[in-house]
């Protein structure tokens, strides 16, 4: 195994995990924290500090 063959493991294995996050961030379980994190400069509260 040589240097290249790393460098290849290491660029799929990224394009692997970047897929995994593209397909979490869609999903349709996720879709209601992020409208209502969407939602939280509009919500008119202080933020709690």
């Amino acid at each position: 195994m040589d240097l290249n063959d790393l460098r290849s493991a290491i660029t799929l294995l990224s394009f692997v995990i970047f897929i995994g996050l593209v397909a979490w961030a869609w999903s349709a379980r996720r879709r209601s924290s992020f409208d209502e994190a969407a939602r939280l400069p509009f919500s008119g509260e202080e933020p709690r500090s």
